[in-house]
């Protein structure tokens, strides 16, 4: 997936009310918006580069959407709205081994009245989470705040073991340079719970993570899964 425009550069001055998040760009402040809900736990230091996007649709209240932070030397993307692009550009181009044979690519596919899963992939499931989270010896973790949303997506993703589907859930490492990937049990343990139950029901979990730079984000190769069971 490649930028649209060339990305600002900035420094991080702070995070506020989930959405907003101000930056110094060329000795100004500009305040951009922040697409990214989750807790982004060692991301937000004051001073740390950051780059935006800029768009100037005269409808949209903030011009400027973060993309990418520099967190100890690693570039991240932390613009969670960009994952699934990220992902159907890399089913499109076969660049998920796991997936390469895949034909009929169907985004937001409805599985119920009250669910929905980020690709159906011929009679695969899809559900897409995106990775942010570094903690010690360069292990990449998720999540980095207690998803309810997440929990409920395994049991579903179980569940549609019956009805016949091929289901898998997909971390998706914005983050150069990583090879281990692993559950933060001790941030959410009713996830990692379910993370275990849904892998003995029969859903597949792979991780890959990303090249990442201001000119594009793209799925470079799979990483591997510690369990702590």
């Amino acid at each position: 997936m490649k930028f649209t425009s060339t990305l600002i550069k900035g420094k991080l001055i702070k995070r506020y009310k989930r959405f907003f998040i101000d930056i110094k760009v060329n000795n100004q402040i500009i305040t951009a918006h922040c697409p990214n809900t989750g807790s982004m736990m060692g991301l937000l230091d004051k001073d740390n580069e950051v780059w935006v996007s800029k768009n100037d649709d005269p409808k949209r209240k903030l011009k400027y959407t973060l993309e990418i932070i520099k967190a100890n030397k690693n570039l991240i993307g932390v613009n969670t709205h960009r994952a699934n692009r990220i992902v159907e550009h890399a089913l499109k181009n076969k660049l998920i081994k796991d997936l390469k044979n895949t034909k009929l690519i169907k985004p937001e596919f409805k599985f119920s009245k009250d669910t929905r899963f980020d690709f159906l992939c011929d009679k695969k499931i899809i559900e897409v989470k995106n990775v942010t989270l570094i903690r010690e010896n360069n292990i990449v973790e998720f999540p980095d705040a207690i998803t309810s949303r997440g929990t409920k997506h395994l049991k579903n993703l179980a569940e549609s073991i019956k009805k016949k589907y091929d289901p898998y859930v997909l971390f998706l490492t914005q983050i150069q340079g990583i090879e281990y990937f692993k559950i933060a049990k001790d941030i959410d343990y009713e996830y990692y719970n379910n993370y275990l139950f849904a892998k003995k029901a029969g859903v597949k979990f792979i991780a890959y993570r990303c090249v990442v730079n201001s000119k594009e984000i793209k799925i470079e190769k799979k990483i591997k899964i510690i369990d702590d069971e």
